[in-house]
């Protein structure tokens, strides 16, 4: 019975690893950006029906982030590089709203396809609509729910547009929200959020070791 259960685990522990990586393909090749979505797709195409098998969001990262490092290395980090440089002036246009960056532009997993990510504050989240309209962008509103903590979910208010080519995302929250991030959806830990002036710092720190020959920073 024993050998019977450890062969089992072992089976689903490689069932996990072969969804996580092919998970990871399918966004890296596909332009899917929710980590659900790939690891049903994966299942389906690999004949998985076992949830039990499904890799938890973490690992689909962290196959991603190898599956960018072997086979997209130079266009992804070219592509990377760029939508970090548009966060900066979005984090300054947006200056007024205390703006964050976060998600795949931030954590370095991002490709050309990757919008930029930005959380606003604001006590009137109107105000920021009055803002993209005082400025003539054009934005299409919609909500996304956020886990504010392991007890509290909520619906926010979100904008999306574009500007020359690359996709914006902007979500807006109270300025309480400042004190603690939402919880992220890939690992369930506050997410990860930079100020214009640690983007800026982390960009100069990546022009330093791309010219001491290192490996740019993700």
């Amino acid at each position: 019975m024993h050998r019977a259960r450890q062969r089992a685990e072992t089976r689903t522990r490689e069932w996990r690893h072969r969804l996580a990586h092919e998970a990871a393909r399918l966004m890296a090749e596909s332009g899917i950006r929710d980590y659900h979505q790939a690891k049903v797709k994966a299942a389906h195409r690999l004949g998985v029906h076992d949830d039990a098998s499904l890799p938890r969001n973490h690992e689909i990262e962290a196959a991603l982030r190898e599956y960018q490092r072997l086979f997209q290395a130079d266009d992804q980090a070219v592509a990377l590089r760029a939508l970090r440089e548009a966060a900066v002036h979005a984090l300054e246009f947006f200056a007024t709203f205390d703006p964050r960056l976060v998600g795949p532009v931030l954590d370095g997993t991002a490709d050309a396809n990757s919008p930029v990510q930005l959380q606003l504050f604001a006590d009137d989240a109107d105000a920021v609509t009055r803002y993209l309209d005082e400025h003539g962008i054009p934005a299409e509103a919609r909500t996304r729910r956020l886990r504010m903590d392991r007890e509290c979910s909520e619906d926010v208010p979100l904008w999306i547009f574009s500007v020359d080519g690359v996709g914006f995302d902007l979500t807006v929250l109270s300025p309480l929200a400042l004190r603690q991030a939402p919880l992220s959806g890939v690992d369930e830990r506050p997410m990860r959020r930079a100020s214009l002036a640690q983007l800026t710092q982390l960009l100069a720190e990546e022009e330093i070791a791309g010219y001491d020959g290192s490996a740019p920073a993700r």
